[in-house]
């Protein structure tokens, strides 16, 4: 008896006909992302709500399209994750309104993490699943797939000014535990090695983030 609802291969078909089906969807979402990551270096007036925004446009986009309507076909579990998906959205949606928090590069540890979080789930992500074989359009594209959108999550809430919001990360640390782990052994997806580490590395560091403003 199967253990698990679905095989790798079942699981990559599926992004195939979820790729092509919402195609020019992640041109947009790579814009979007772009956009996102060179607030942090340029910030404006509105950066951080546009940054918010646009994190908010990618979770209810992964829990609404990609959960709900199609990762839903082959796993009964991702009405939850949809579920889950959606609140981190609306939680990224009500910091977007309320406006008071900006994103800024900063040449320290913290900065230079988030910048190659995003720099990897924009680039290197797509990369190495090409490398693993499963390339375009198998692949988990950026902004419209969990994998590399809870990467560049972590990336930019690294990025976050102001006091640590270890609240903000726990639907994205929960996503690449159970995610990570379920794609690296059952699966045998190599390129979630980097959700798996990356979840438990990023979370670290902004309770180390966090521990320090503390004592200062």
């Amino acid at each position: 008896m199967r253990s698990f609802p679905f095989t790798a291969d079942v699981y990559l078909s599926l992004f195939e006909a979820y790729n092509s089906t919402i195609w020019p969807a992640q041109v947009v979402a790579y814009g979007l992302g772009i956009l996102a990551l060179f607030l942090t270096l340029r910030p404006l007036p509105a950066g951080g709500r546009l940054a918010f925004a646009v994190l908010s446009a990618f979770w209810l986009w992964n829990g609404i399209v990609y959960h709900l309507m199609y990762f839903f076909q082959i796993n009964f579990a991702a009405l939850g994750f949809a579920a889950l998906f959606a609140l981190q959205g609306v939680l990224f949606a009500t910091m977007a309104i309320g406006g008071r928090r900006s994103f800024r590069f900063q040449p320290d540890v913290l900065g230079w993490s988030g910048a190659l979080f995003c720099l990897f789930a924009l680039v290197a992500y797509p990369l190495l699943g090409w490398i693993a074989g499963h390339g375009w359009p198998r692949a988990a594209a950026f902004g419209v797939a969990p994998a590399p959108t809870v990467i560049f999550t972590f990336g930019m809430l690294l990025m976050l000014g102001g006091r640590v919001s270890l609240y903000l990360a726990v639907i994205p640390l929960l996503w690449s535990l159970a995610a990570g782990s379920a794609a690296v052994f059952l699966l045998r997806i190599p390129e979630d090695w980097s959700l798996l580490l990356g979840g438990l590395a990023a979370f670290s560091l902004l309770i180390w983030k966090r521990r320090r403003q503390s004592m200062s």
